[in-house]
């Protein structure tokens, strides 16, 4: 509320906020109810078991999966593609001739329960230096078929 000071019966010049207030907040709901916030994730890539019917390797050759076996304490693990035994030095190489002829450029990592999860995250980083698109992880239970 205002009081007018001086002579009486002259024009105001107060400007009446509310409606604009009004106006703004209605703005804001429509502008929140048009454009809802997207929730971001990772996609994550696990692989199927088999259906029971179907032979358990059937094209061993689509499917590459590195292994990291545990030589105990201290060593390094060893690394295999598809069984294949391999150097940590000829890794890279090896993989991009794999996928340098391939549309579909997915690998899986299975590691030991004891290699640590550095040397998995090592052969994620050499798979992608060497153009691989998306990595799975095998656990011992999606590889048991549960």
């Amino acid at each position: 509320m205002s009081m007018a000071v001086g002579p009486s019966g002259g024009q105001s010049a107060d400007m009446n906020v509310t409606p604009l207030i009004d106006v703004l907040l209605v703005l804001i709901i429509i502008f929140m109810v048009i454009n809802p916030p997207q929730p971001k994730g990772l996609d994550a890539l696990v692989p199927q078991p088999p259906p029971p019917d179907q032979p358990k390797n059937s094209d061993p050759s689509r499917t590459i999966v590195v292994q990291l076996i545990d030589r105990g304490a201290g060593q390094e693990p060893a690394v295999k593609i598809n069984g294949e035994d391999i150097t940590w030095d000829n890794l890279q190489g090896r993989l991009a001739d794999i996928y340098k002829t391939r549309a579909e450029k997915v690998m899986f990592v299975k590691g030991d329960d004891n290699v640590p999860f550095a040397d998995v995250a090592n052969v994620i980083d050499i798979a992608h230096a060497a153009g691989v698109d998306k990595v799975g992880l095998i656990t011992a239970k999606i590889e048991a078929g549960g």
